[in-house]
């Protein structure tokens, strides 16, 4: 469990400390910040913008992710690389090329990743899995927080685990992510989670409690 990585899905963070958030988020053990960045028409909400992820780069030594969820994520991949972005992942159904999307990001040097939706089987991106370092299962339908953990997701999970022995890439699940599924899908081969509101946001304790309650699996603790 030490070895999992934890990822604050910063859309979940208070906006109107937002400094403060990311200096405690860091301070507490996260591992990578989580950036989701929404268009209206992939998924039907609009998330965080650039100047949200800006503020968020320089606040922080961490690595920080970005989470395309916007059709023809190609065009933005630069704009992100130069930006700073760590990883950028994509949805390879909002590409025409995705494969070529995903050169561009580690041409640029920076870490490709690929998520794949509740409705998107595993057969259909299996071309894409040597060309990425992540990849990000969603266990919830991508565009809100708040939703309630798919578990027919867990089957897809496992797959991907099989598959992962022939690659080299982290799988990374986003969506509901509660303490027990952390527990349950690292022992399975998840490697990364995306936290919001079910494990971190909202709580009483404090994000330095949570983080290191969730990586030692003090699970009781966090009831």
């Amino acid at each position: 469990m030490k070895n999992i990585l934890i990822c604050p899905s910063m859309m979940c963070a208070d906006f109107a400390n937002l400094k403060q958030e990311v200096k405690v988020l860091d301070q507490a053990g996260s591992d990578i910040f989580h950036i989701d960045i929404m268009d209206g028409q992939f998924v039907p909400n609009f998330g965080m913008g650039l100047q949200d992820f800006e503020e968020i780069r320089k606040l922080t030594d961490k690595l920080v992710d970005v989470h395309l969820m916007i059709m023809n994520p190609g065009n933005y991949v630069e704009t992100f690389a130069d930006m700073g972005a760590d990883i950028i992942y994509i949805h390879p159904e909002a590409d025409i090329h995705p494969s070529r999307t995903l050169d561009k990001i580690r041409q640029k040097g920076k870490k490709a990743g690929i998520a794949i939706n509740p409705g998107t089987s595993i057969a259909t991106v299996k071309e894409l899995l040597p060309l990425v370092e992540y990849v990000m299962i969603m266990t919830v339908n991508p565009g809100f927080a708040g939703q309630a953990y798919l578990d027919y997701i867990d089957e897809k999970i496992a797959e991907l685990i099989t598959a992962k022995a022939n690659y080299s890439f982290e799988i990374m699940v986003d969506g509901a992510i509660a303490p027990d599924k952390i527990v349950k899908l690292s022992k399975m081969g998840v490697k990364g989670f995306v936290v919001g509101t079910s494990s971190l946001f909202g709580k009483s304790a404090s994000y330095k409690e949570i983080i290191h309650k969730l990586k030692s699996e003090k699970l009781e603790e966090l009831q």
